[in-house]
């Protein structure tokens, strides 16, 4: 038996399958269930700053891995807290990106280009595309927002609110960060859609240049979506921004968009920028001259801009929210300050904790629990 299967629609694009086309589905998972077969728990990656954890995931009933970087900084101020970038990878290799993205990062922490962050390496699978499947045997994105960001946060000194996350990712991942965050906004200060794909509106109109070939893109589509085009669509970041719009507009999270001009996702990306501008959508739309499918030239090509985003987001972020004074303890000279701004509070006051827009009771309690430490 080969994986090759009835390429009509009537077999691949029905959201009410046939026996025939259950059947195809069934065949074709199990003739190629290697390709696409779960790896919850990875081979850990060995890099400077790096380590491997396993939590014990209730949504896919087993032990599921991630990696995260932290910055000398972490181990250096045992008492600050540190926000968090949740880096989202691409398509083929879980872990293949581990390396070469923390490396990048740790370069530029140590050259004071960004302020010192962990980087979550959430485990997506080689094809998983970061959604839930359609037959709920694989909750990926389940697990990433409601098990993975909790555990981190309980787990590490992360700044546990949304102006102490981003979440980034390139190509699937990049296809990924649109969906999740353009779903849940109050999660992210900002959202980074790099080179992103697969964003075209039908997943079996491969776009030119794609290196899958058709029988593992039927694959995927049985896989995620049941090949189902209604819940592809359902789950698709169009149609998602379509109906969360006035969410993304009260969050306040930044949005970039960025890609390639010789990427063959180019065009899908181009497409999906004009349909945030249709929506009213604030966003960053970055072409990247000469720049084809690949992380590394994308990232040297945003430039200075790559590190304004970071810095635009985490640069104004005290290491210790509640440390009012800077002198890195939450202590009687804090509350001092807080007591001191209580009631109404300009924008950007630091007493403000919570940024509600009034110093009170919700402020001073954030800090009494960070008392001593760098807190939450």
């Amino acid at each position: 038996m080969t994986c090759e299967v009835d390429r009509s629609p009537r077999i691949m694009r029905t959201s009410n399958p046939s026996p025939v086309a259950a059947a195809t589905g069934l065949l074709l998972s199990l003739a190629c269930g290697s390709t696409l077969s779960a790896q919850w728990v990875t081979a850990p990656v060995s890099a400077p700053g790096v380590e491997q954890r396993i939590f014990q995931s209730e949504a896919a009933g087993t032990a599921v891995s991630y990696h995260v970087y932290r910055p000398p900084a972490y181990d250096e101020h045992p008492d600050r807290c540190f926000p968090v970038l949740y880096w989202l990878h691409g398509s083929g290799a879980a872990t293949a990106s581990i390396a070469p993205v923390s490396g990048w990062f740790d370069a530029a922490i140590e050259a004071g280009d960004i302020p010192p962050m962990l980087v979550v390496f959430a485990n997506g699978m080689a094809y998983r595309m970061w959604c839930d499947s359609h037959d709920g045997q694989f909750p990926m994105e389940t697990v990433f927002v409601d098990e993975l960001i909790p555990v981190v946060d309980a787990t590490f000194r992360t700044v546990p609110r949304q102006e102490g996350r981003i979440l980034e990712g390139f190509s699937m991942g990049g296809q990924g960060t649109a969906r999740i965050g353009l779903r849940r906004p109050d999660l992210f200060a900002g959202i980074s859609i790099l080179g992103a794909g697969p964003i075209q509106t039908d997943f079996l109109d491969a776009p030119p240049g794609s290196d899958l070939s058709w029988k593992l893109r039927l694959q995927i589509y049985q896989a995620v979506w049941g090949s189902d085009p209604l819940y592809y669509t359902a789950e698709h970041p169009r149609t998602i921004a379509e109906s969360n719009v006035a969410s993304i507009l009260a969050s306040g999270t930044l949005i970039r968009q960025a890609v390639g001009t010789e990427d063959f996702l180019y065009d899908m990306n181009l497409e999906f920028h004009a349909h945030l501008e249709a929506l009213g959508i604030p966003h960053a739309w970055i072409e990247a001259p000469g720049v084809d499918h690949s992380t590394p030239d994308l990232f040297e090509a945003l430039g200075q801009g790559n590190w304004d985003f970071y810095n635009g987001l985490f640069g104004g972020l005290g290491a210790v929210p509640a440390d009012l004074d800077g002198s890195g303890e939450v202590d009687g000279a804090d509350l001092s300050l807080l007591l001191a701004a209580w009631g109404d509070c300009a924008a950007g006051c630091p007493a403000d904790l919570d940024l509600s827009g009034v110093v009170d009771g919700a402020d001073l309690a954030i800090m009494l629990a960070a008392w001593g430490t760098c807190g939450g």
